[in-house]
Protein backbone atom coordinates (compact mmCIF):
# COMPACT_ATOMS: atom_id res chain seq x y z
CA UNK A 1 0.00 0.00 0.00
CA UNK A 2 2.79 2.70 0.70
CA UNK A 3 4.34 1.84 -2.52
CA UNK A 4 2.03 2.43 -4.47
CA UNK A 5 2.63 5.73 -5.29
CA UNK A 6 6.50 5.91 -5.36
CA UNK A 7 6.35 2.59 -7.76
CA UNK A 8 3.91 4.50 -10.19
CA UNK A 9 6.15 7.35 -10.08
CA UNK A 10 9.05 5.26 -10.60
CA UNK A 11 7.36 3.03 -13.10
CA UNK A 12 6.68 6.98 -15.00
CA UNK A 13 10.17 7.42 -14.91
CA UNK A 14 11.73 4.55 -16.19
CA UNK A 15 9.31 4.91 -19.18
CA UNK A 16 10.00 8.28 -19.75
CA UNK A 17 13.80 8.00 -19.88
CA UNK A 18 13.67 4.78 -21.82
CA UNK A 19 11.25 7.00 -25.05
CA UNK A 20 14.12 9.33 -24.53
CA UNK A 21 16.51 6.94 -25.10
CA UNK A 22 14.43 5.13 -27.66
CA UNK A 23 13.62 8.55 -29.27
CA UNK A 24 17.97 9.48 -29.61
CA UNK A 25 19.15 6.43 -30.64
CA UNK A 26 16.71 6.46 -33.63
CA UNK A 27 17.39 10.07 -34.51
CA UNK A 28 20.75 10.09 -34.08
CA UNK A 29 21.96 6.41 -34.09
CA UNK A 30 19.47 5.29 -37.13
CA UNK A 31 19.86 9.06 -38.85
CA UNK A 32 16.28 9.12 -38.83
CA UNK A 33 16.11 12.86 -40.45
CA UNK A 34 12.37 12.64 -41.07
CA UNK A 35 10.43 14.05 -37.92
CA UNK A 36 7.49 14.45 -39.48
CA UNK A 37 7.20 10.62 -40.11
CA UNK A 38 8.91 9.84 -36.76
CA UNK A 39 5.66 12.03 -35.23
CA UNK A 40 3.22 9.95 -36.89
CA UNK A 41 4.54 6.43 -36.04
CA UNK A 42 4.67 8.01 -32.53
CA UNK A 43 0.91 9.36 -32.88
CA UNK A 44 0.14 6.24 -34.15
CA UNK A 45 1.23 4.00 -31.48
CA UNK A 46 0.07 6.05 -29.05
CA UNK A 47 -3.48 6.48 -30.21
CA UNK A 48 -3.60 3.27 -31.01
CA UNK A 49 -2.87 1.86 -27.34
CA UNK A 50 -4.91 4.32 -26.09
CA UNK A 51 -8.06 3.36 -28.58
CA UNK A 52 -7.66 -0.46 -28.09
CA UNK A 53 -7.10 0.50 -24.21
CA UNK A 54 -10.40 1.95 -24.64
CA UNK A 55 -12.14 -0.42 -26.66
CA UNK A 56 -11.15 -3.34 -23.99
CA UNK A 57 -12.20 -1.29 -21.43
CA UNK A 58 -9.63 -0.44 -19.45
CA UNK A 59 -10.01 3.25 -19.64
CA UNK A 60 -12.68 5.42 -20.29
CA UNK A 61 -12.51 7.88 -22.85
CA UNK A 62 -16.09 10.46 -23.68
CA UNK A 63 -15.54 12.12 -26.20
CA UNK A 64 -18.50 14.99 -25.82
CA UNK A 65 -19.88 17.64 -28.29
CA UNK A 66 -17.71 19.10 -31.12
CA UNK A 67 -17.28 21.97 -29.34
CA UNK A 68 -15.79 20.78 -27.09
CA UNK A 69 -13.57 19.32 -28.95
CA UNK A 70 -13.00 22.65 -31.37
CA UNK A 71 -11.98 23.99 -28.47
CA UNK A 72 -9.32 22.25 -27.57
CA UNK A 73 -7.76 21.54 -31.09
CA UNK A 74 -5.22 24.75 -30.00
CA UNK A 75 -3.51 22.78 -27.66
CA UNK A 76 -3.21 19.95 -30.01
CA UNK A 77 -1.76 21.78 -32.10
CA UNK A 78 0.82 22.72 -29.29
CA UNK A 79 1.30 19.23 -29.20
CA UNK A 80 2.26 18.79 -32.81
CA UNK A 81 4.93 21.53 -32.18
CA UNK A 82 6.03 19.63 -28.92
CA UNK A 83 6.66 16.28 -30.86
CA UNK A 84 8.09 18.46 -33.87
CA UNK A 85 10.66 20.60 -32.74
CA UNK A 86 11.61 18.18 -29.47
CA UNK A 87 12.45 15.42 -32.12
CA UNK A 88 14.42 18.17 -33.99
CA UNK A 89 15.88 19.67 -30.60
CA UNK A 90 16.73 16.19 -29.57
CA UNK A 91 18.43 14.38 -32.40
CA UNK A 92 20.95 17.34 -32.44
CA UNK A 93 21.48 17.71 -28.52
CA UNK A 94 22.75 15.14 -25.73
CA UNK A 95 19.67 13.67 -23.94
CA UNK A 96 20.55 15.68 -20.43
CA UNK A 97 21.09 18.96 -22.52
CA UNK A 98 17.41 17.99 -23.67
CA UNK A 99 16.38 17.05 -20.91
CA UNK A 100 16.98 20.59 -18.78
CA UNK A 101 15.45 22.65 -21.70
CA UNK A 102 12.44 20.67 -21.82
CA UNK A 103 11.99 21.11 -17.75
CA UNK A 104 12.76 24.73 -18.00
CA UNK A 105 9.08 25.30 -19.67
CA UNK A 106 8.36 25.41 -16.22
CA UNK A 107 9.62 28.46 -15.89
CA UNK A 108 6.85 29.81 -18.11
CA UNK A 109 3.98 28.20 -16.24
CA UNK A 110 4.91 29.59 -12.95
CA UNK A 111 5.57 33.08 -14.31
CA UNK A 112 2.38 33.26 -16.03
CA UNK A 113 0.69 31.90 -12.15
CA UNK A 114 2.57 34.83 -10.66
CA UNK A 115 2.37 37.65 -12.84
CA UNK A 116 -0.73 37.30 -15.05
CA UNK A 117 -2.78 35.16 -12.54
CA UNK A 118 -1.49 36.91 -9.67
CA UNK A 119 -1.21 33.78 -7.06
CA UNK A 120 0.23 32.98 -4.53
CA UNK A 121 3.63 31.19 -5.27
CA UNK A 122 6.00 30.03 -2.56
CA UNK A 123 9.42 30.99 -2.36
CA UNK A 124 11.03 27.45 -2.85
CA UNK A 125 9.34 26.98 -5.78
CA UNK A 126 10.16 30.32 -7.17
CA UNK A 127 13.75 29.54 -6.12
CA UNK A 128 13.71 25.97 -8.29
CA UNK A 129 12.22 27.55 -10.88
CA UNK A 130 15.23 30.07 -10.89
CA UNK A 131 17.61 27.64 -10.65
CA UNK A 132 15.80 25.71 -13.83
CA UNK A 133 16.02 29.10 -15.71
CA UNK A 134 19.74 29.43 -14.50
CA UNK A 135 20.58 25.75 -15.58
CA UNK A 136 18.44 26.29 -19.11
CA UNK A 137 20.50 30.08 -19.69
CA UNK A 138 24.21 28.52 -18.95
CA UNK A 139 23.80 25.72 -21.06
CA UNK A 140 24.69 27.03 -24.31
CA UNK A 141 27.30 29.02 -22.90
CA UNK A 142 28.68 25.65 -20.90
CA UNK A 143 28.53 23.60 -24.31
CA UNK A 144 31.69 22.11 -26.04
CA UNK A 145 29.45 20.80 -29.01
CA UNK A 146 27.63 23.96 -29.19
CA UNK A 147 24.55 23.71 -31.86
CA UNK A 148 23.13 26.76 -32.62
CA UNK A 149 20.12 24.83 -34.50
CA UNK A 150 19.68 22.48 -31.68
CA UNK A 151 19.56 25.01 -29.16
CA UNK A 152 16.90 27.02 -31.91
CA UNK A 153 14.80 23.39 -31.99
CA UNK A 154 15.06 23.45 -27.97
CA UNK A 155 13.40 26.79 -27.70
CA UNK A 156 10.77 26.34 -30.06
CA UNK A 157 10.23 23.22 -27.68
CA UNK A 158 10.45 24.95 -24.57
CA UNK A 159 7.34 27.42 -25.47
CA UNK A 160 5.58 25.07 -27.01
CA UNK A 161 5.65 23.29 -24.05
CA UNK A 162 5.09 26.07 -21.48
CA UNK A 163 1.98 26.90 -23.48
CA UNK A 164 0.26 24.13 -23.87
CA UNK A 165 0.80 23.84 -19.61
CA UNK A 166 -0.73 27.53 -19.62
CA UNK A 167 -3.35 26.61 -22.02
CA UNK A 168 -4.11 23.13 -19.68
CA UNK A 169 -4.53 25.02 -16.74
CA UNK A 170 -6.54 27.85 -18.18
CA UNK A 171 -9.09 25.48 -20.30
CA UNK A 172 -11.29 24.30 -17.14
CA UNK A 173 -13.53 21.55 -19.59
CA UNK A 174 -16.72 20.26 -17.71
CA UNK A 175 -16.29 16.71 -19.74
CA UNK A 176 -13.22 16.21 -21.50
CA UNK A 177 -10.55 14.24 -19.02
CA UNK A 178 -6.82 14.09 -19.44
CA UNK A 179 -6.97 10.81 -21.36
CA UNK A 180 -10.21 12.47 -23.48
CA UNK A 181 -7.25 15.59 -24.06
CA UNK A 182 -4.52 13.25 -25.46
CA UNK A 183 -6.61 10.90 -27.51
CA UNK A 184 -7.80 14.08 -29.57
CA UNK A 185 -4.07 15.37 -29.30
CA UNK A 186 -2.92 11.69 -30.80
CA UNK A 187 -6.31 11.67 -33.27
CA UNK A 188 -5.44 15.19 -34.16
Amino acid sequence: MYLKRPAGGLAFCLFYLASCFTNKYVLSVLKFTYPTLFQGWQTLVGGLLLHVSWKLGWVEINLCSRSEILSWLPASVLFVGIIYAGSRALSRLPIPVFLTVHNAAEVITCGFQKFVQKEQTSHLKVCSVLLLLVAAVCLPLCDTQFDPNGYLWALIHLICVGAYKVFHKLWKPSSLSDLDQQYINYVF
